[in-house]
């Protein structure tokens, strides 16, 4: 867990799992140099090991939470996959526990995107009980992305399980402000109507950009787009623009998939590329 301060809000890391990336099928313009010359971005395995989580955003009682995580699945590794190693999930619900907040205490769930690892608590049941622990709460969608949600089908996101949420999806537009200080953003190119947040409070902001990156090496490498990406030019278009945004003073990142280094910001270096330098 990560946790900083933005005035009267609190701004939690809430961790789900993890996912070991193959970085070859994952990042596929980054070339085996690449990574030999950056090897402290790889596990022992030679995998891109990635987080899974959500984001809590918590004004006095109130509260958001930012993608649900994977929700109580885990798979191993399967080697016929060029893009996943092993996954696993399920700590959201204790975790949120952990800091004092139980899910019945969350009035909305803002979603970055309808990929599975973003998802998974908004569908699953919690152990033992048989219901949604998000099942009172309001599903915030941008409208673009619930409008194609079709397109995430082939990614896991099947009808029957986004079946399971449907009737508490509330489509939002770009701009809108979703709870106090939070304010939504269209960024396609991961997906059609990926949405990235930006928490503002105490003279600073926070942009919880989802999978518009996915690993700090893509700070310094904008151009290295996913190999699931739904648009990889316009990907790497956004992430260039949102890699300068997060080095702008009074600025911090939230990045869901990057390990124990979520929060952070972009400083330049002497060859005009960027760095991910670490906070809280």
């Amino acid at each position: 867990m990560r946790t900083l301060s933005l005035g009267d809000l609190t701004i939690t890391h809430v961790p789900d799992g993890m996912v070991r990336l193959k970085p070859g099928g994952w990042l596929p313009a980054a070339t085996d140099a690449d990574w030999a010359a950056h090897p402290d971005h790889l596990d022992d395995g030679g995998f891109l090991v990635a987080s899974i989580g959500g984001l809590l955003v918590e004004r006095g009682e109130r509260a958001l939470l930012i993608d649900t995580g994977f929700g109580p699945e885990s798979y191993p590794d399967d080697p016929t996959n060029p893009l996943y190693g092993s996954i696993h999930g399920g700590e959201l619900l204790d975790s949120l526990r952990r800091l004092g907040r139980e899910p019945s205490r969350i009035e909305a769930v803002a979603i970055t995107h309808l990929h599975t690892d973003h998802l998974g608590w908004a569908w699953s049941t919690a152990p033992g009980t048989g219901t949604h622990p998000f099942g009172h709460a309001t599903h915030l969608v941008a409208a673009p992305e619930w409008q194609r949600r079709d397109l995430a089908a082939q990614g896991g996101a099947t009808e029957d399980r986004l079946a399971a949420f449907a009737p508490r999806v509330r489509e939002i537009e770009d701009g809108d402000e979703i709870f106090p200080g939070v304010r939504a953003s269209f960024a396609a190119g991961h997906t059609v109507g990926h949405t990235t947040y930006t928490i503002t409070g105490g003279g600073r902001r926070l942009i919880a950009f989802g999978d518009a990156l996915h690993a700090p090496i893509q700070v310094t490498h904008p151009e290295w787009s996913c190999g699931i990406d739904h648009d990889p030019a316009e990907s790497a278009e956004h992430r260039r623009r949102l890699v300068h945004e997060l080095s702008r003073p009074d600025t911090v990142g939230y990045g869901c998939h990057f390990a124990d280094v979520v929060f952070g910001r972009a400083e330049r270096r002497p060859d005009g590329r960027f760095t991910w330098v670490p906070v809280a």
